[in-house]
């Protein structure tokens, strides 16, 4: 099957500059692609999936996958769909940052072979422009009225647009033009906000070679309750499992909503697409079976087998889930009658059997849990009846819990909530 046609019936396709051209360039000949990734954080979150796994079917489907670090461009910063300029980093941290990515892409695409994935910083070509020989070759190519109907300028002009973002759609197609002139690259992929840019790249590449390139663009993927990709209470759901654990990650998809979990199977797993669609019809508790199959999916896509089979024990223990019925999604490899449980994913706290004897307020012991962020947030959950104990429920904010809440066993369970639970352990 195309991959374009793979990229449509899964949902991955909110624009295309030539799709009759995409598809055929696709369907005859081993294409390089590439999107670019913001190297201004140590780690990639979910929000970035689409784009990470769209390079992941590519290689699937026989093609070169260039993911390219911006190092040179986050130097500036990137105005597409920010409304104030972003902070410029040094080369330091664009260099750690980027090294850290590459550990994270690793996981999705394969580098390394002679036909794997390539892994590139734009700061090797972008630093070393001479600025009057850019202005001279490139900048010529580009109208200044054009550019500033562009949407990604368009909203920071009432904030200001500086010098220095203006410049943003020049370097960024001048990465294109650089790509397909050193590496064969014809296809540029990436969020609808890259729009502009990629159009003007392609413009560039038939101004200087008088060759044809191709551009894709991704929808911004939001849940069913209107949220951003990856965003919870806790904050940014990131791929880094120093960051956002394994186990965590995992709870993360099985939260979803009932309405997306058709979608979010269909983008973030390589599940078989007449699986997928069977699996949109189910409700109640084979939803769940279907969730659980998505979250365990998901996790071992991102951080490998053992830790997504690691994070299915601790919640089958904690959550006392049914075992995935044969039936449910049968493509995926999650286990299907789970005959041991643990929670050792789970966060847990340590205390002595001397505090312990002498008992410890609950708001204290949620809050060094780290299932509340303050004692003050502790207090509030407790005092509206979302705190628990063993799946007790706790009914004064300052109780205080000891030994005798172990009954003689050497763990007990604190909830925040339906869902967020931390391990208390008797020390030694």
């Amino acid at each position: 099957m195309n991959v374009y046609d793979v990229f449509v019936e899964r949902g991955f396709v909110s624009a295309v500059t030539d799709e009759k051209g995409v598809r055929d360039i696709l369907g005859r000949e081993r294409v390089t692609c590439y999107i670019g990734f913001d190297p201004t954080a140590s780690s990639l979150h979910v929000g970035s999936l689409v784009p990470i796994m769209a390079l992941a079917h590519m290689q699937q489907a026989g093609h070169r996958p260039i993911a390219l670090v911006g190092g040179g461009t986050a130097l500036i910063g990137d105005p597409s769909g920010k409304s104030e300029m972003r902070q410029v980093l040094t080369h330091e941290q664009v260099n750690l940052n980027a090294a850290a990515l590459k550990g994270q892409l690793s996981r999705f695409l394969r580098f390394g072979a002679s036909d794997g994935a390539l892994l590139l910083n734009n700061a090797d070509w972008l630093t070393q422009l001479n600025y009057i020989e850019f202005l001279r070759d490139i900048g010529r190519h580009f109208s200044v009225n054009r550019m500033l109907a562009a949407e990604s300028y368009r909203m920071r002009l009432e904030a200001g647009l500086n010098f220095i973002e203006f410049n943003y759609m020049l370097l960024q197609s001048y990465d294109f033009y650089h790509l397909f002139k050193n590496y064969d690259c014809a296809v540029q992929m990436g969020g609808n906000d890259q729009w502009g840019n990629i159009v003007a790249g392609i413009d560039l590449i038939r101004r200087l070679t008088g060759k044809e390139a191709f551009g894709i663009t991704f929808p911004l993927i939001t849940t069913s309750l209107g949220q951003k990709m990856g965003k919870t209470e806790k904050g940014t759901v990131w791929l880094d499992p120093n960051l956002t654990t394994p186990y965590d990650y995992y709870q993360y998809w099985v939260n979803c909503d009932d309405r997306d979990v058709e979608r979010f199977l269909s983008l973030f797993t390589f599940l078989p697409m007449d699986e997928i669609r069977e699996a949109g019809r189910l409700r109640d508790a084979e939803l769940n079976m279907a969730k659980a199959v998505l979250s365990y999916e998901a996790t071992k896509i991102a951080h490998g087998e053992e830790a997504a089979r690691s994070a299915r024990r601790s919640a089958v223990s904690v959550f006392k889930a049914k075992p995935v019925s044969p039936g449910i999604l049968p493509g995926s490899t999650i286990p299907r009658g789970e005959s041991t449980t643990d929670d050792s994913a789970i966060s847990r706290v340590v205390k002595s059997r001397a505090e312990l004897e002498k008992g410890i307020p609950a708001y204290k012991l949620f809050t060094e849990a780290n299932l509340c962020a303050s004692q003050g947030e502790s207090r509030r959950l407790i005092s509206q009846g979302g705190g628990y104990i063993n799946d007790r429920k706790i009914t004064s904010f300052d109780e205080l819990i000891g030994i005798k809440d172990f009954s003689g066993q050497p763990k007990i369970y604190l909830r925040k909530g339906k869902k967020k639970y931390s391990v208390v352990e008797i020390e030694g």
